[in-house]
Formats: structure tokens, sequence, C-alpha cells
């Protein structure tokens, strides 16, 4: 399960940012990044290219990108996020970080791809929120230029986080997971208490709320459209059964007149 931070409610991760990686350390990013070459490289976006990681949190893949050799901007809304990506970027290698909202980001000319990932669309509470993000993506893409992107399912949504509770540990860190799921709204809200564990043995709590949207498959389909892409492909995870698929990855090309 991946974590972000609450995008309604202005979340800056003071809080999580010290513990996300942590949290997330089952992700094979080296691999992970890999794969995305692999697939820009078949839909035209050459080595070397322009990249903007959107929503980039502490960095973990925007590194990887850069060191495959691609030009990576990493834009977050978190100063937090931010200063741990900074920190993790080895010498030598040459990353924009923007600390901006997804919702309202200004680049400083255009891109050939732009990744957005650990399901950060799902925090765009609104339609409005969303198509301004997919606009603004479309905006700062060269003409041909690939957007990949991926969210929670309705799946995941109704059947794994629900009104359900998680316990996960990880190097120190305990973190208490409450899910409270509103069907009304299609949204789930996720209270979370972390405790790490300090040298002399002791614990620090801290306390998180975030919130995401459910989106369906018609709307992330239709508002793609209405802001200029062409969707080339929907995919899931081949391990899972059809019907409880628990992501989605959307690849869109960008169509400018």
């Amino acid at each position: 399960m991946n974590l972000k931070s609450d995008r309604e409610a202005g979340g800056q991760y003071t809080a999580l940012a010290r513990f996300y990686d942590a949290l997330n350390s089952e992700i094979d990013y080296p691999a992970w990044a890999l794969r995305l070459q692999d697939s820009l490289r078949r839909l035209g976006v050459p080595d070397g290219a322009l990249l903007l990681d959107l929503a980039c949190g502490t960095g973990a893949l925007t590194v990887e990108l850069a060191a495959l050799g691609y030009d990576m901007t990493g834009c977050d809304i978190s100063p937090d996020m931010l200063n741990i990506a900074r920190e993790r970027t080895p010498p030598g290698q040459d990353i924009l970080w923007l600390c901006q909202d997804m919702r309202s980001f200004e680049l400083y000319g255009t891109v050939g791809a732009v990744i957005c990932t650990l399901d950060s669309v799902n925090y765009l509470l609104s339609e409005k929120d969303l198509k301004s993000c997919f606009s603004l993506v479309h905006n700062y893409l060269d003409p041909g230029g690939i957007f990949i992107f991926d969210a929670n399912t309705p799946y995941k949504f109704e059947n794994i986080y629900a009104d359900n509770d998680f316990l996960l540990e990880a190097d120190g860190i305990f973190c208490g997971w409450s899910n409270d799921w509103n069907e009304k709204t299609r949204r789930c809200t996720f209270y979370l208490t972390m405790f790490s564990e300090q040298p002399d043995g002791s614990y620090i709590r801290e306390d998180e709320r975030q919130v995401e949207r459910c989106w369906e498959m018609r709307t992330f389909r239709r508002l793609l459209k209405s802001s200029g892409f062409e969707l080339l492909s929907v995919e899931t995870d081949p391990n899972e059964p059809e019907g409880a698929e628990t992501r989605w990855t959307f690849t869109a090309r960008c169509v400018k007149a």
C-alpha cells in the first residue's frame, strides 16, 4: 500500500515524509525505472529526453530515471518530501526539484514524457482538479509526448481499503492505519498513527490524515480525451484475477494541432 499525503487539507507531508520510504520499502525502484524506460522507448521517447515526475514524493523513482540518462524534473507539493529527494540525489545528477501543486504547476518548457505514479491522481478529489492536472500535463508535453500514470481501482477502495484497519511495520517504524470509506462521496479517509523508535528505545507518535477519491474508468477516459490525449492502453497486474484488479496504469499520447 503506497502512502501519500492529504491534498484536500493542503497536507505538506510534515510527518509522513520521514516515514515514506520505509513504508514503501517493498518497491523495487531500479526495476520500475527500467520498465518505464522500455515503455518510453517503444513509444518513441528517446533516451536522455526531458521527463517530468509529477507528485514525485521523495524522488526515489526520479533518481533512478536520472541514472538511466533522462533529464529529470521532480515536482511535488511537499517541501519535506523534496528535502529528502535532494538529499538522496547522487553527486553529478542534475535534477530540477520543484515545489508545486499538481493542480497548478508550471514548467520552463515542454517535456517528452510525464509520469505520475503511486496513485497520486487519487488524491485529486474533484473532477475540476483532475481536469486541471490533465490539462497542464497536456500543455507541457511535446506534441506526441507520453503521459503515464496509475490509479487505485474501485475494487481496491470497496474491497481492500473499505473500512478496514492495517498495521504496518518497517525499520523501527510502526504505523496503525484505519480507513473510513464513504460510498456516497466515493472518498476514503485514512487515519494514520505512526511511531518511530528513538535511540534510547522510546517512541515518538505522529498522526496523519489522508483522503483519496475513487475514480471510475469512464471518468479517466472522458477527461483524457477532453484534455487532448489519445489513450493508448490501460494495464493491470497480470497476476490479479479479472474483476479484482487493484491498480490501473494508463498510457496516453499528447495530441496537438
